[in-house]
Protein backbone atom coordinates (compact mmCIF):
# COMPACT_ATOMS: atom_id res chain seq x y z
CA UNK A 1 0.00 0.00 0.00
CA UNK A 2 1.29 3.43 -0.94
CA UNK A 3 1.93 5.84 1.90
CA UNK A 4 0.59 7.87 3.57
CA UNK A 5 -2.50 5.81 4.39
CA UNK A 6 -5.75 7.08 5.85
CA UNK A 7 -8.17 4.58 7.38
CA UNK A 8 -11.93 5.16 7.34
CA UNK A 9 -13.54 2.69 9.78
CA UNK A 10 -17.25 2.04 9.14
CA UNK A 11 -19.93 -0.53 9.84
CA UNK A 12 -21.23 -0.30 6.28
CA UNK A 13 -24.69 0.74 5.10
CA UNK A 14 -22.84 3.74 3.75
CA UNK A 15 -24.51 7.10 3.22
CA UNK A 16 -23.31 10.55 2.22
CA UNK A 17 -21.79 11.09 5.64
CA UNK A 18 -19.47 8.12 5.13
CA UNK A 19 -18.65 9.19 1.60
CA UNK A 20 -17.68 12.62 2.90
CA UNK A 21 -15.18 10.87 5.18
CA UNK A 22 -13.73 8.95 2.25
CA UNK A 23 -13.38 12.11 0.18
CA UNK A 24 -11.76 13.92 3.12
CA UNK A 25 -9.35 11.00 3.52
CA UNK A 26 -8.42 11.27 -0.15
CA UNK A 27 -7.75 14.97 0.25
CA UNK A 28 -5.58 14.24 3.29
CA UNK A 29 -3.30 11.67 1.62
CA UNK A 30 -3.34 13.10 -1.91
CA UNK A 31 -3.49 11.26 -5.20
CA UNK A 32 -0.43 9.15 -4.43
CA UNK A 33 -1.54 8.01 -0.95
CA UNK A 34 -3.92 5.23 0.03
CA UNK A 35 -7.48 5.45 1.34
CA UNK A 36 -8.61 2.26 3.08
CA UNK A 37 -12.19 1.71 4.20
CA UNK A 38 -13.14 -0.98 6.69
CA UNK A 39 -16.68 -2.37 6.69
CA UNK A 40 -17.37 -4.47 9.74
CA UNK A 41 -20.56 -4.76 11.78
CA UNK A 42 -18.82 -5.25 15.10
CA UNK A 43 -20.87 -7.56 17.34
CA UNK A 44 -18.98 -6.46 20.45
CA UNK A 45 -20.43 -2.95 20.40
CA UNK A 46 -24.09 -3.95 20.23
CA UNK A 47 -25.93 -4.15 23.52
CA UNK A 48 -29.09 -5.58 21.95
CA UNK A 49 -29.15 -8.77 19.83
CA UNK A 50 -32.10 -7.53 17.78
CA UNK A 51 -30.25 -4.31 16.94
CA UNK A 52 -27.28 -6.32 15.66
CA UNK A 53 -29.48 -8.61 13.61
CA UNK A 54 -31.41 -5.75 12.02
CA UNK A 55 -28.36 -3.63 11.17
CA UNK A 56 -28.35 -3.20 7.35
CA UNK A 57 -25.56 -4.92 5.39
CA UNK A 58 -25.77 -3.88 1.70
CA UNK A 59 -22.18 -4.89 0.94
CA UNK A 60 -22.34 -4.81 -2.87
CA UNK A 61 -23.79 -1.31 -2.84
CA UNK A 62 -21.23 -0.21 -0.27
CA UNK A 63 -18.33 -1.50 -2.35
CA UNK A 64 -19.55 0.44 -5.38
CA UNK A 65 -19.97 3.58 -3.26
CA UNK A 66 -16.45 3.25 -1.86
CA UNK A 67 -14.98 2.98 -5.34
CA UNK A 68 -16.97 5.96 -6.61
CA UNK A 69 -15.87 8.09 -3.62
CA UNK A 70 -12.19 7.37 -4.24
CA UNK A 71 -11.28 4.53 -1.87
CA UNK A 72 -8.34 2.38 -2.92
CA UNK A 73 -9.29 -0.70 -0.93
CA UNK A 74 -12.02 -2.08 1.29
CA UNK A 75 -11.49 -4.45 4.19
CA UNK A 76 -14.71 -6.37 4.95
CA UNK A 77 -13.89 -9.26 7.30
CA UNK A 78 -16.20 -11.80 8.88
CA UNK A 79 -16.56 -11.76 12.68
CA UNK A 80 -14.52 -14.96 12.87
CA UNK A 81 -11.59 -13.21 11.21
CA UNK A 82 -11.65 -10.41 13.77
CA UNK A 83 -12.37 -12.44 16.91
CA UNK A 84 -11.07 -15.87 17.81
CA UNK A 85 -13.73 -18.17 19.23
CA UNK A 86 -12.07 -17.97 22.65
CA UNK A 87 -10.95 -14.32 22.51
CA UNK A 88 -10.38 -12.93 25.98
CA UNK A 89 -8.54 -9.61 25.57
CA UNK A 90 -10.40 -6.31 25.23
CA UNK A 91 -9.60 -2.61 25.59
CA UNK A 92 -11.69 -0.50 27.95
CA UNK A 93 -11.85 3.23 28.64
CA UNK A 94 -13.22 4.03 32.08
CA UNK A 95 -13.68 7.78 32.24
CA UNK A 96 -15.12 9.34 29.09
CA UNK A 97 -17.28 6.27 28.52
CA UNK A 98 -19.24 6.60 31.77
CA UNK A 99 -21.59 9.33 30.51
CA UNK A 100 -23.97 9.83 27.56
CA UNK A 101 -24.25 6.65 25.45
CA UNK A 102 -21.76 4.85 27.65
CA UNK A 103 -24.07 5.11 30.64
CA UNK A 104 -26.98 3.69 28.67
CA UNK A 105 -25.05 1.02 26.75
CA UNK A 106 -22.70 -0.91 29.07
CA UNK A 107 -19.79 -2.46 27.20
CA UNK A 108 -20.46 -0.57 23.99
CA UNK A 109 -17.26 1.45 24.01
CA UNK A 110 -15.18 -1.55 25.05
CA UNK A 111 -16.34 -3.07 21.79
CA UNK A 112 -15.51 0.12 19.92
CA UNK A 113 -12.03 0.47 21.41
CA UNK A 114 -11.20 -3.18 20.88
CA UNK A 115 -12.16 -3.31 17.22
CA UNK A 116 -10.65 0.09 16.39
CA UNK A 117 -7.34 -0.91 17.96
CA UNK A 118 -7.39 -4.11 15.92
CA UNK A 119 -7.85 -2.02 12.77
CA UNK A 120 -5.05 0.34 13.78
CA UNK A 121 -2.70 -2.62 14.27
CA UNK A 122 -3.71 -4.25 11.00
CA UNK A 123 -3.32 -1.15 8.84
CA UNK A 124 -0.58 0.83 10.63
CA UNK A 125 -2.14 3.92 9.04
CA UNK A 126 -0.77 7.41 9.50
CA UNK A 127 -4.29 8.82 9.77
CA UNK A 128 -7.81 7.67 10.67
CA UNK A 129 -10.94 9.73 10.17
CA UNK A 130 -14.18 9.55 12.15
CA UNK A 131 -17.41 11.52 11.96
CA UNK A 132 -18.25 13.92 14.77
CA UNK A 133 -21.83 12.69 14.86
CA UNK A 134 -20.57 10.00 17.22
CA UNK A 135 -18.85 12.68 19.31
CA UNK A 136 -18.32 10.49 22.37
CA UNK A 137 -16.82 7.75 20.24
CA UNK A 138 -14.40 10.21 18.67
CA UNK A 139 -13.37 11.57 22.09
CA UNK A 140 -12.78 8.07 23.45
CA UNK A 141 -10.71 6.99 20.45
CA UNK A 142 -8.58 10.12 20.79
CA UNK A 143 -8.08 9.32 24.48
CA UNK A 144 -7.14 5.73 23.66
CA UNK A 145 -4.58 6.89 21.10
CA UNK A 146 -3.15 9.40 23.57
CA UNK A 147 -2.97 7.08 26.56
CA UNK A 148 -1.59 4.07 24.65
CA UNK A 149 0.81 6.13 22.50
CA UNK A 150 -0.64 4.81 19.26
CA UNK A 151 1.29 6.39 16.36
CA UNK A 152 -1.69 7.66 14.38
CA UNK A 153 -3.39 11.04 13.86
CA UNK A 154 -7.14 11.06 14.50
CA UNK A 155 -9.18 13.40 12.31
CA UNK A 156 -12.73 14.46 13.21
CA UNK A 157 -15.16 15.35 10.41
CA UNK A 158 -18.24 17.52 10.89
CA UNK A 159 -21.65 15.86 11.04
CA UNK A 160 -23.30 15.55 7.65
CA UNK A 161 -27.03 16.27 7.66
CA UNK A 162 -30.01 15.78 5.42
CA UNK A 163 -31.57 18.92 3.96
CA UNK A 164 -34.10 18.97 6.82
CA UNK A 165 -31.39 18.79 9.49
CA UNK A 166 -31.53 15.12 10.43
CA UNK A 167 -28.04 13.76 11.09
CA UNK A 168 -27.23 11.09 8.52
CA UNK A 169 -27.15 7.62 10.03
CA UNK A 170 -27.28 4.08 8.72
CA UNK A 171 -30.19 3.54 11.11
CA UNK A 172 -32.36 6.17 9.41
CA UNK A 173 -33.46 3.65 6.75
CA UNK A 174 -35.25 1.70 9.48
CA UNK A 175 -37.53 4.62 10.36
CA UNK A 176 -41.16 4.44 9.25
CA UNK A 177 -42.37 7.31 7.03
CA UNK A 178 -44.05 8.89 10.06
CA UNK A 179 -40.94 8.55 12.21
CA UNK A 180 -38.74 9.92 9.44
CA UNK A 181 -41.01 12.96 9.15
CA UNK A 182 -40.67 13.58 12.90
CA UNK A 183 -36.93 12.86 13.19
CA UNK A 184 -35.70 16.36 12.16
CA UNK A 185 -37.24 17.59 15.42
CA UNK A 186 -34.19 16.24 17.23
CA UNK A 187 -31.85 18.77 15.65
CA UNK A 188 -34.46 21.51 15.90
CA UNK A 189 -34.71 20.83 19.63
CA UNK A 190 -30.95 21.15 20.02
CA UNK A 191 -30.84 24.30 17.91
CA UNK A 192 -33.71 25.92 19.82
CA UNK A 193 -32.00 25.21 23.15
CA UNK A 194 -28.65 26.45 21.84
CA UNK A 195 -30.36 29.65 20.79
CA UNK A 196 -30.71 30.59 24.46
CA UNK A 197 -26.97 31.23 24.55
CA UNK A 198 -27.43 34.05 22.06
CA UNK A 199 -29.82 35.59 24.58
CA UNK A 200 -27.18 35.41 27.29
CA UNK A 201 -28.18 32.21 29.05
CA UNK A 202 -25.23 30.24 30.46
CA UNK A 203 -26.93 28.03 33.06
CA UNK A 204 -27.33 24.39 32.07
CA UNK A 205 -30.80 24.01 33.58
CA UNK A 206 -32.75 26.30 31.23
CA UNK A 207 -30.88 24.99 28.17
CA UNK A 208 -31.68 21.39 29.04
CA UNK A 209 -35.28 22.24 29.89
CA UNK A 210 -35.74 23.95 26.52
CA UNK A 211 -34.44 20.91 24.63
CA UNK A 212 -36.61 18.50 26.65
CA UNK A 213 -39.69 20.69 26.21
CA UNK A 214 -39.24 20.68 22.43
CA UNK A 215 -38.63 16.92 22.34
CA UNK A 216 -41.73 16.27 24.43
CA UNK A 217 -43.76 17.59 21.51
CA UNK A 218 -42.19 15.07 19.12
CA UNK A 219 -44.72 12.27 19.00
CA UNK A 220 -43.48 8.67 19.25
CA UNK A 221 -39.96 9.73 20.30
CA UNK A 222 -38.77 8.24 23.60
CA UNK A 223 -35.91 10.13 25.24
CA UNK A 224 -32.92 8.14 26.42
CA UNK A 225 -30.97 11.16 27.62
CA UNK A 226 -30.54 14.88 27.09
CA UNK A 227 -27.26 16.10 28.55
CA UNK A 228 -24.98 19.11 28.65
CA UNK A 229 -21.34 18.12 29.09
CA UNK A 230 -17.85 19.55 28.75
CA UNK A 231 -16.65 19.05 25.18
CA UNK A 232 -13.31 17.63 26.33
CA UNK A 233 -14.01 15.69 29.51
CA UNK A 234 -17.66 14.80 28.71
CA UNK A 235 -18.50 15.51 32.33
CA UNK A 236 -21.78 17.34 33.12
CA UNK A 237 -21.52 21.11 33.42
CA UNK A 238 -23.73 23.45 35.41
CA UNK A 239 -22.55 26.66 33.75
CA UNK A 240 -21.25 27.05 30.20
CA UNK A 241 -17.88 28.74 30.49
CA UNK A 242 -15.91 26.75 27.91
CA UNK A 243 -16.75 24.59 24.87
CA UNK A 244 -19.60 22.24 25.74
CA UNK A 245 -21.79 19.65 24.08
CA UNK A 246 -25.57 19.52 24.15
CA UNK A 247 -26.33 15.91 23.30
CA UNK A 248 -29.35 13.66 23.09
CA UNK A 249 -30.29 10.09 22.35
CA UNK A 250 -33.58 8.32 22.10
CA UNK A 251 -35.82 5.94 20.26
CA UNK A 252 -38.34 5.95 17.49
CA UNK A 253 -39.77 2.50 18.09
CA UNK A 254 -36.67 0.31 18.39
CA UNK A 255 -34.47 2.61 16.30
CA UNK A 256 -31.99 4.49 18.46
CA UNK A 257 -30.80 7.88 17.17
CA UNK A 258 -28.24 10.29 18.57
CA UNK A 259 -27.38 13.90 17.82
CA UNK A 260 -25.57 16.83 19.38
CA UNK A 261 -24.65 20.46 18.93
CA UNK A 262 -21.42 22.08 20.06
CA UNK A 263 -21.79 25.14 22.30
CA UNK A 264 -19.40 27.95 23.13
CA UNK A 265 -19.65 30.61 25.79
CA UNK A 266 -19.41 33.27 23.08
CA UNK A 267 -22.15 31.59 21.00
Amino acid sequence: MARPLCLVPTMGALHEGHLALIRAAREKVGASGTVAVSIFVNPMQFDRKDDLEKYPRPLDRDLAACEAAGADLVFAPDPGQMYAADHSVTISENRLSTTLCGAARPGHFTGVCTVVMKLFLLFRAEFAIFGKKDFQQLAIIRRMVRDLHVPIEIIGHSTVRESDGLAMSSRNVRLTPEQRAAAPSLYRALSAAAGLLKLGERQAGPVLDAAKHYLAQTMTFRIDYVALVDAETLEPVAVIRRPALLALAGFFGDVRLIDHIELHADF
